[in-house]
């Protein structure tokens, strides 16, 4: 796996110039999602029934999930019945977001400045050093959304987590949500993959949804 989904949600909400995290509150638990979503992807965990359940411990090769996957499991160990998927994604969005951060920074996909606010608070921004991945990521979506090309699953699902959490205008700036928000619509409820993925997504964007409808009041 080159650049996971939570990776791919921070390419679209960091700006390329400022480093600055954009729609950070939706941003935190689509990333979350995400991870979740790759785990799922890669048969480790499963989500059914609102519930989620690690099914096996072998590595992934990739940081970001090998760590959220010794969590979860480490979390849900000794409950009498596997934990809720809300709660986990309600306990990790603020550390994921960072992980996928950090992530991101060691493939030296983005750098880090620290600066300090009125001379006493630090403020960490990541601007962009490759925009190789980036660009992919944006031509790709706007294949599947805006030209009507067939997804493959994980384009789908990363289609489906941005509309849970209502992030159209980071994926397509500058595009009035009519022109997008119907087709990522039909993606996200598509038959695009198996139950189980569809069934964590559903959960999933369950729990994104009143965040982000706070969100799009602000």
């Amino acid at each position: 796996m080159s650049v996971t989904l939570a990776e791919e949600i921070m390419l679209l909400s960091l700006d390329d110039g400022s480093g600055a995290v954009r729609e950070r509150q939706a941003c935190q638990w689509a990333v979350a999602g995400g991870i979740v979503l790759d785990l799922v992807f890669a048969a480790r965990v499963s989500v059914d029934g609102g519930r989620i359940t690690v099914h096996g411990t072998a590595p992934t090769g990739v940081g970001l999930l090998d760590g959220r996957l010794g969590m979860i499991g480490t979390w849900a160990a000794g409950r009498s019945r596997p934990p809720k998927v809300t709660a986990w994604l309600a306990k990790d969005h603020r550390k994921a977001l960072d992980a996928a951060v950090e992530s991101l920074r060691e493939r030296g996909l983005v750098g880090e400045e620290e600066r300090k606010v009125l001379g006493m608070f630090p403020l960490r921004r990541f601007p962009e050093v490759d925009g190789t991945a980036e660009s992919e990521l944006r031509a790709r979506l706007a294949g599947v959304v805006l030209r009507h090309e067939e997804p493959d699953d994980r384009t789908a699902g990363l289609v489906a987590l941005l509309h849970g959490a209502r992030l159209h205008r980071l994926a397509f700036p500058g595009l009035p949500r009519r022109e997008v928000v119907p087709r990522m619509r039909r993606i996200s409820e598509g038959q695009w993959a198996g139950e189980s993925v569809r069934k964590a997504i559903r959960e999933m964007q369950s729990a994104m949804t009143p965040v982000a409808l706070v969100t799009m009041r602000s």
